[in-house]
């Protein structure tokens, strides 16, 4: 197996097919149903539409956009990679680290719609409370985190398509976002909602059939007996450093929990800082904004844990051979999809992953043009503009992000920076970020000054730590120096700690008393009038606030249960794995990812089903289909 990747497995024509070919096939398509979508439910394409969406997408479609959104490369290969490395520890502290952030998000989402209903972007909430002062500094952030997020995915998605189809590294990197900049441009965060449901209805459908053929039916692994038999003989020919009796079947990892605490900490600050998250609360009826989210957050954390626990433990299973740099670069869920099923496998890893690839990416085109838009262009170059102008600037952003984020990746593949280096490396340079940003829209007495200085002090704590623990451990900086376990952990640690202490004592000490009204007055809509809500739930203060309440309730108590209560008394209570309980742990694997692929598939059709009924039948011709009036935009949130 040691030559699986130096040889390709599939043809080079294939990762032509798979980055055009789909691309342009989905271009296509979500451009159609756009265009559908304004000829039978009166849709129209404004600059505010572009941005928003209309800001009535019901919950099953958020959540589905929250899953696409937060599925990146990363989630299907770095998650594979720390199954390889750590043992069953890894996809646990991949999916636990990275879904409570989400869950917590949902706090941030409802308090959005409570106190900046006409909100294009977060940055705009911010200028709000701190002038531009503090707008400039945390703009830098914001696109900085996009700019990483956009790396990850193009480093992973290029980085696999070379490696099983021998195309191009580079130009793979570069030609990915074409059909994303195509349906982009023709609908805005519209379309995105609209590709992120086709795009994560494909991923579960693949993450099963990796599942079945592992567990059920597939004579290499043996189904769960002979995966656990492969694993335990695993272990006492490899077996691995921190890990209790060294076995893989153990949450008693030291590198796992290291992974674990690294990855809680940098995946803060690429959903608190990033844009696209709250472009998808911005979007979402003020009803929808907490159960979406939660159920989003839930759902997506069956895909990192499942199919890790799958593919990455299969790897090991089938004696799959990687090196180090090749663990790294994200392949071992490739390797193992290829090693199970030849050819096929190759193929549906690789649709996968161009699924997760270019919704994602998407999402970070919109953010990016809201943020040019809004908090460029509208504030600082022309406070005036109207709509078509604001529209314009979108779309030549998008054009212009999206051709420039190819470039990026390029690179840093020139600069020899991995998936896995970017991805544990991204909480050093955000997170002091996210506490400011968070403490923003949740407490009135967040100082301005506090909140700024918090960022930028925490940064360089984090740059110190990272640097300084490199020097003191390996005696020198280096990529191979800085890309350790402890330089990262205690880099990621310092950032969002010391951003969060600053800000937290400098408002304690000096309180602001921000007074929420100043949201509406301050952050206006372009050349449209209010969505005008009919659904009370909506609408109601006390119910809006009661949902405010149960997403902190919600969203603390899933957090502990994700990081503590679940896997801390495992940790510490020395344990391996028997079959029985390998079999129940399995067992919690297939079932989550079966029930999370049945909400995230049928819900939006459940909710949208008036408004998929009426585009069907205008298409068919077989009714007289009315024109929905503007004014009742509100009422057709359930419009997939």
């Amino acid at each position: 197996m040691a030559g699986l990747i130096e040889s390709t497995v599939l043809p080079e024509q294939v990762g032509w097919i798979i980055v055009l070919g789909f691309g342009l096939f989905f271009a296509v398509l979500v451009s159609f149903l756009i265009k559908a979508e304004k000829k039978y439910l009166g849709e129209k394409i404004t600059s505010e539409f572009f941005a928003t969406a209309g800001r009535t997408i019901k919950t099953g479609l958020t959540a589905a956009a929250i899953v696409s959104a937060w599925t990146w490369a990363a989630t299907l290969l770095q998650s594979s990679s720390v199954a390889y490395k750590f043992g069953i520890s890894g996809p646990f502290w991949y999916a636990s680290g990275a879904t409570i952030q989400v869950l917590l998000f949902a706090m941030l989402a409802i308090e959005t719609k409570r106190k900046a209903p006409h909100a294009h972007t977060f940055l705009e909430i911010i200028r709000a409370r701190y002038g531009n002062g503090g707008h400039k500094v945390f703009l830098t952030f914001a696109l900085m985190t996009n700019m990483i997020v956009t790396a990850m995915l193009l480093l992973g998605g290029a980085a696999v398509i070379n490696g099983l189809t021998g195309m191009d590294i580079s130009l793979a990197a570069f030609l990915i976002p074409i059909g994303v900049i195509i349906y982009t441009l023709a609908g805005g965060l519209r379309a995105t909602f609209i590709a992120d449901y086709l795009h994560t209805t494909i991923i579960f459908i693949v993450l099963l059939i990796f599942v079945t053929t592992v567990y059920f039916t597939s004579g290499m692994t043996g189904g769960v007996p002979g995966m656990y038999d492969k694993l335990t003989a695993a272990a006492h020919l490899h077996p691995v450093d921190g890990n209790a009796a060294g076995a893989y079947l153990t949450m008693v990892s030291l590198g796992g929990l290291i992974f674990g605490i690294i990855n809680i900490v940098g995946n803060f600050g690429t959903v608190f800082v990033d844009q696209a998250y709250w472009q998808r609360a911005i979007a979402a009826k003020p009803s929808s904004a907490v159960k979406g989210y939660l159920l989003g957050g839930m759902a997506w954390f069956a895909i990192p844990f499942t199919l890790a626990t799958t593919l990455g433990l299969a790897a090991v299973a089938m004696n799959v051979d990687l090196t180090p740099q090749q663990v790294n670069l994200g392949l071992v869920a490739p390797s193992a999809a290829a090693a199970l099923l030849g050819p096929a496998g190759a193929i549906l890893i690789l649709t996968m992953l161009f699924m997760a690839v270019t919704s994602a990416g998407s999402g970070e085109l919109v953010a990016v043009s809201s943020l040019i838009t809004y908090d460029i262009y509208r504030t600082y170059k022309n406070p005036e503009a109207t709509g078509k102008q604001l529209l314009r600037v979108s779309h030549w952003t998008i054009g212009i992000f999206g051709v420039g984020m190819g470039a990026l990746a390029i690179i840093l593949l020139k600069a020899g920076l991995s998936l896995g280096y970017v991805y544990l490396a991204m909480g050093v340079i955000i997170g002091s970020a996210v506490v400011p940003i968070a403490l923003t829209i949740l407490w009135k007495k967040t100082n301005k000054n506090a909140a700024i200085a918090g960022a930028i002090i925490g940064l360089f704590a984090g740059l110190i730590a990272w640097f300084g623990t490199a020097m003191f451990m390996y005696g020198n900086i280096s990529l191979d120096s800085t890309g350790k376990d402890f330089p990262m952990l205690f880099g990621n640690i310092a950032a969002i700690l010391v951003g969060g202490f600053i800000v937290w004592i400098g408002s304690v000490v000096t309180p602001a008393n921000f007074d929420w009204k100043r949201m509406r007055e301050e952050i206006t809509l372009v050349d449209e009038r209010e969505v005008q809500y009919t659904d009370p739930k909506d609408t109601d203060p006390v119910i809006l606030e009661k949902a405010s309440k149960f997403s902190v309730k919600s969203g603390i108590a899933l957090t502990l249960i994700l990081v503590v209560g679940w896997p801390m008394p495992m940790y510490f209570s020395g344990y391996v794995f028997d079959l029985g309980f390998y079999e129940f742990w399995v067992g919690i694997a297939v079932v989550w990812a079966a029930f999370a692929s049945g909400s995230i598939i049928l819900l939006p059709i459940i909710e949208g089903r008036g408004g998929i009924t009426r585009v069907l039948l205008g298409m068919a011709g077989k009714t007289n289909v009315k024109i929905i009036d503007e004014r009742k935009r509100g009422e057709q949130s359930d419009d997939v």
